[in-house]
């Protein structure tokens, strides 16, 4: 199908590439919303580590990281997408910044991994997603560490109090797997996906 001067028509599989990126940046704000202040360190709780993993493992690698860079140019711009509602590009240069730039990372190689298979198990899918939150807190907790005064002040406040709370946001995200392929089918129009 031609549209005018000659273009062809968006195919129907880029149409909901993009409507899927876009869907999963604003699962992940919102997500966001939900944020646990802990009075020893300037990281939350928030429910962002459970929506990357989950997009990651959703949408494969490179639709779940652009998801997620399509995430901080919303925060960047100003939108109140990053934790609390907070938005702007100063986060980035906070206490918190590690964490954001390793959403992507996160999101791509935990869909990596379930392209590669991980998914088909929900022992791999967790491990996949776990060793995705991996990511996401070393490199906050580096990123962190140039705030609080080292490394293992860092690992103390980035760290261990996340680790729990790690792991059952991805056992929850290992038993929503189900529904959320429904929901990816369901826009792809794909029931083979």
């Amino acid at each position: 199908m031609f549209c005018c001067r000659g273009h062809t028509a968006p195919s129907r599989a880029v149409v909901s590439d993009v409507l899927l990126i876009a869907f999963f940046s604003l699962f992940v704000a919102a997500s966001a919303r939900i944020v646990i202040p802990l009075p020893f360190t300037p990281v939350p709780i928030t429910g962002q580590t459970f929506a990357v993993l989950l997009t990651g493992m959703l949408l494969g690698s490179r639709r779940g990281a652009l998801a997620l860079l399509l995430y901080l140019a919303e925060g960047a711009a100003g939108l109140p997408v990053f934790a609390g509602g907070a938005g702007g590009a100063a986060r980035f240069a906070g206490p918190t910044g590690g964490y954001l730039f390793a959403y992507p990372l996160a999101a791509g190689f935990v869909g990596l991994l379930a392209e590669r298979g991980w998914e088909r198990r929900p022992f791999g899918a967790a491990l996949a997603m776990f060793l995705g939150s991996l990511i996401i807190l070393t490199l906050g907790t580096l990123w962190l560490s140039l705030f609080v005064g080292g490394l293992g002040t860092a690992f103390i406040q980035g760290m261990l109090p996340f680790l729990p709370g790690d792991v059952i946001k991805t056992a929850l995200a290992a038993m929503l797997l189900p529904g959320g392929w429904a929901l990816v089918r369901r826009i792809r129009g794909d029931e083979d996906l």
